[in-house]
């Protein structure tokens, strides 16, 4: 039994961080509410035996820490900057983690920790913000680092293949013919509209699980790259139709998108034969359509698209004729002077 003390004791032992860490999450734990000496103290012993022990015991320690109520907030930020394998958990499910903490790591970690505190739940609008403004700054062309065209290096013909070389020769020069008829021929104009990303996706099911019409707008009019305007426009249609077609056009998964559409418009919910109304519509929208009917609202929506129109009085001197409407009276130019003009009252 002795010889077993002395090998914890040894220091070689790997783990023994890992029995030290387990064991003061677990004393930690324990305390029901911490006071704020004690809150310090384990901040203060939390952070050198949490870096030197091993990722199993990381992640063990972060999972017991996600399910506490009170967490001091160094120790939330540390796990928080942690490689998404060991702070996922903490991100997604913790409660103590402060708003203020929340930020901080969204502006200094990658995207994949931005996706993570997306997931949580009743997100405050400060960070939502942040996360909005952080997808903004990782992609400001619209595109991910995916979708962005990859040239390939071409290694030189090894000395003295003369064939090798005169094929080479060949394809450089019709590699630049082709570059130069390209930029003589006008571009085709690139489409704002690219698929959602799972950050928005996240972001759009819990504001309409919610029912907070005005974020759910906000994190719409992100993911279009438009104003907000025309993401209000599209959530009055209360059927539902025109955010059916735009979340088609999004390439949003299909199997969330009537849970979405039933969280916005109850209504939608109703059974309607062998399903709901909600599926009813999603049955009716075509992909290809919707993608052509929202790059029409989006050309709309630019505002270089065209001036605003002029605000005119309805029974202005130069309103415009409407050919759905007769003219039910002649117009007072028209009167005759002489005719009597008949008033109200006595005379």
């Amino acid at each position: 039994m002795t010889n077993r003390f002395r090998e914890l004791e040894r220091p070689q032992t790997g783990r023994l961080k890992d029995v030290v860490l387990m064991a003061t999450v677990t004393g930690f734990e324990s305390l029901r509410i911490p006071r704020k000496s004690d809150m310090r103290q384990f901040a203060e012993l939390f952070e050198p035996l949490f870096l030197g022990s091993s990722d199993e015991a990381r992640r063990q320690a972060t999972a017991a820490l996600s399910q506490c109520a009170h967490v001091p907030e160094p120790v939330a930020l540390l796990i928080g900057s942690m490689p998404i394998s060991i702070a996922a958990t903490f991100l997604i499910r913790s409660k103590a983690i402060s708003d203020r903490v929340l930020i901080s790591i969204i502006r200094r970690q990658g995207p994949a920790h931005a996706s993570a505190i997306a997931h949580r739940e009743n997100l405050s609008p400060s960070v939502v913000d942040a996360l909005v403004e952080h997808h903004q700054a990782m992609y400001p062309s619209g595109q991910s680092d995916a979708n962005q065209p990859r040239t390939k290096a071409v290694s030189p013909p090894p000395a003295g293949d003369s064939a090798s070389s005169d094929r080479i020769a060949r394809e450089e020069k019709l590699r630049e013919e082709i570059k130069a008829l390209a930029r003589a021929e006008p571009r085709e104009r690139t489409s704002r509209l690219q698929p959602i990303d799972e950050l928005h996706q996240a972001l759009l099911m819990r504001f309409a699980r919610s029912g907070e019409a005005v974020l759910f707008a906000t994190a719409l009019a992100d993911a279009l790259r438009s104003s907000r305007a025309l993401a209000e426009r599209i959530l009055l249609d209360i059927s539902g139709q025109q955010l059916a077609v735009t979340l088609s056009a999004l390439e949003f998964p299909a199997g969330e998108i009537n849970s979405l559409l039933e969280a916005l418009y109850p209504h939608l919910s109703e059974r309607l034969g062998g399903g709901t109304r909600a599926t009813a519509l999603i049955e009716t929208v075509a992909r290809k359509v919707s993608i052509e009917r929202v790059e029409a609202w989006l050309r709309a929506d630019d505002p270089g698209a065209g001036e605003p129109a002029r605000y005119e009085a309805h029974f202005a001197d130069n309103r415009a004729s409407d050919p759905r409407q007769q003219e039910a009276r002649p117009a007072v130019a028209h009167r005759s002077t002489a005719e009597p003009v008949r008033g109200f009252g006595r005379r």
